[in-house]
């Protein structure tokens, strides 16, 4: 998948994505006001946006992923892949970007019709975004960039909150909403992990900003 680097400009240019229609009704265990978001109403978005689409995947032609980043609701910084970390820890995910800076905070929602989830890509390096379910300590349930293929670590399910106008990602491996660690100090300081029972505040919640030509 081709990266697509913007300018800041660019990308505020761009509202923050808009309201979808409701989907599915949420899953038990999530909140009341959240729900589920599909494909069409993710496309149909980004189509209102005007906002830039992803090459088509060799492998899968009838689903067109949308380009996005992710930015914290709880210090306000875009998500980025950290492909200079080294091992055990390169393609963390860390919302620490002051500005959309291009390709490493960029991201494309792959959706799957099967499973009704999404698959996130990272455009730093073409690897997918799992969740390190056996890392230990405070890197448990990390999001990690580092996935050549698609499974069940790899697969989330993307909610948004219509009164809130934000969006939350749950984990299909472990069940767990995605938090950013907004207390943590050092390498994995505003790290990305799924490691929250409910969505109880913005550390569980997101903006999706979709990228601009």
């Amino acid at each position: 998948m081709t990266s697509v680097v913007l300018s800041l400009s660019a990308l505020l240019a761009v509202s923050a994505l808009s309201a979808p229609a409701a989907a599915a009704a949420p899953s038990a265990g999530v909140p009341a006001g959240w729900e589920a978001v599909d494909a069409a109403e993710l496309a149909r978005i980004g189509e209102e946006a005007d906002a830039r689409r992803a090459p088509l995947a060799a492998e899968d032609a009838a689903a067109e992923p949308e380009l996005l980043a992710v930015e914290s609701v709880a210090n306000g910084r875009f998500a980025a892949t950290e492909v200079n970390y080294a091992a055990p820890n390169t393609g963390v995910l860390r919302a620490r970007s002051a500005e959309f800076g291009g390709s490493w905070e960029s991201f494309a929602f792959e959706w799957d019709e099967t499973t009704q989830t999404y698959a996130l890509k990272s455009l730093a390096n073409n690897r997918y975004v799992a969740v390190e379910k056996n890392y230990t300590g405070s890197a448990q349930n990390v999001l990690r960039a580092r996935s050549t293929s698609v499974g069940g670590w790899e697969r989330f399910v993307l909610y948004y909150n219509e009164s809130l106008d934000r969006y939350a990602l749950q984990s299909t491996l472990n069940g767990l909403f995605v938090t950013m660690e907004n207390s943590y100090t050092g390498t994995l300081q505003y790290a990305l992990r799924a490691r929250s029972a409910d969505i109880t505040g913005s550390w569980e919640e997101f903006v999706l900003h979709p990228l601009a030509a």
